[in-house]
């Protein structure tokens, strides 16, 4: 299949799979084209300001409201039951997350690690990660609680979405918005990342501020799809998250059967390669906040409900200066998970497929042979980080583990070790 995109962030798309769709000066005019039926989906209140409004009008096949009663399932392991255990302060960590070994498709591949807030108040993030072998068929899922931000760490998957068609690799991230309809296709074997599940403001790309007009994640970077539209009838099930449980419904036609839309509600992927990163050139290790590729702000200025950041292939130059990431407790708490490659602040330990959890006020840094390493370091030559890159879910609310992610197998029970061969350097003058 040869796939098309639209390039931009945020821009109002208007694209029709079938020419002459989309009506002209008018977006429910008394009959639709090619007998369609017109349909909008709002992201955001009506009210919102201009900027900020997000909306896309859908002509379609069949209306979405055209399927049979939700009916609840049995509850698994992709739920929002953040409050199960009590909230740990303890540095955590697990190992590559096991994939497979009976057929799971994405949905049923989703398992809960962390998260906080609630889809009912609108506020917070759920953190999961994915690990699937079979491709969605005869299954659509839609997410009513929360946008989905899906960072692919193996193989490559494609989505059919309401909007079109979206194709995606390891070091691309797959955005899904709150309320829209889609499958998931593999495209190799195995499939295994992570999820950020945002209940908040839609994700947006940061302001630059002093930075200026250009770097981080460009605009013209984030495609979205074109329309293609699938006219298929057969026996299907539309799986519903709603206010953290998961509800089926039978629907008797694929849900991705928009012949045309136009709008800024749209599902989008984005290249981490093409990530501009900005750091230090004199002195200093910059926050990490300068790789923040999309942000969902808060109620509270300058706070952010959820940041996504990255630490990307970079040269480190900084004279006088302790290069990997320092030790620091944050009011902030941060949910890390590596793609590929190592991580420039630890050793070993945390690989690939695994992640880390370190929560507010908790105590972090690099592992104790980093440390050394970098504390005799020759920083007369600049420092190439090459062919790793890690992420983190930061959010300004309290991360709370979930009482399976604390009984899973990979759980390294061992983590806060790394830290405890941290020598005494201490002398006090005479």
């Amino acid at each position: 299949m040869s796939l098309r995109y639209q390039s931009g962030f945020g821009n109002e798309f208007a694209t029709e799979a079938i020419p002459g769709t989309l009506p002209v000066g008018r977006n429910s005019p008394q009959r639709v084209a090619h007998g369609l039926y017109a349909e909008q989906i709002s992201g955001t209140a009506f009210t919102m300001p201009r900027h900020a409004n997000l909306r896309s009008w859908m002509y379609r096949i069949r209306p979405g409201s055209m399927h049979q009663r939700f009916e609840p399932m049995a509850e698994g392991a992709f739920h929002n039951r953040f409050n199960e255990v009590p909230a740990d302060p303890n540095q955590l960590r697990w190992s590559p997350f096991p994939l497979s070994t009976t057929r799971t498709d994405f949905v049923d591949g989703l398992f809960t690690v962390a998260g906080n807030g609630s889809p009912a108040a609108m506020a917070g993030i759920g953190m999961h990660v994915y690990a699937a072998n079979a491709s969605m068929t005869d299954r659509f899922f839609v997410n009513a609680d929360g946008e989905m931000l899906i960072v692919l760490q193996q193989g490559r998957l494609r989505f059919v979405t309401e909007m079109g068609v979206i194709e995606a690799a390891p070091l691309e991230i797959v955005v899904i918005p709150r309320g829209i309809r889609f499958r998931v296709e593999l495209l190799d074997e195995n499939a295994r990342g992570y999820v950020a599940e945002n209940f908040g403001h839609a994700f947006r790309i940061p302001d630059l501020g002093p930075i200026g007009s250009n770097g981080l994640a460009n605009p013209r970077d984030f495609l979205a799809p074109v329309a293609a539209y699938e006219d298929r009838e057969g026996d299907f099930e539309l799986v519903n998250k709603f206010q953290g449980r998961l509800w089926r419904a039978k629907i008797g036609h694929s849900p991705c059967d928009v012949v045309g839309w136009h709008g800024n509600y749209t599902p989008y992927k984005f290249d981490l390669r093409h990530f501009n990163t900005i750091g230090s050139i004199s002195f200093d290790h910059p926050d990490p906040s300068i790789f923040t590729v999309l942000t969902s702000p808060s109620a509270v200025p300058g706070t952010a409900n959820m940041d996504f950041v990255i630490f990307p292939p970079r040269i480190l130059a900084m004279q006088d200066t302790f290069r990997p990431p320092w030790f620091h407790r944050n009011i902030a708490s941060e949910f890390m998970g590596l793609i590929h490659g190592v991580y420039d602040a630890k050793a070993d330990g945390f690989a690939p497929g695994g992640a880390s959890l370190h929560t507010c006020m908790t105590g972090h840094g690099p592992d104790a042979a980093t440390f050394e390493k970098a504390s005799n370091a020759d920083l007369s030559k600049p420092d190439y980080i090459d062919g790793t890159m890690a992420f983190m879910f930061e959010t300004s609310l309290v991360i709370s583990p979930t009482a399976q992610a604390l009984s899973a197998a990979n759980l390294q029970t061992n983590y806060a070790e790394c830290w405890q061969g941290l020598k005494k350097h201490f002398s006090a003058p005479v």
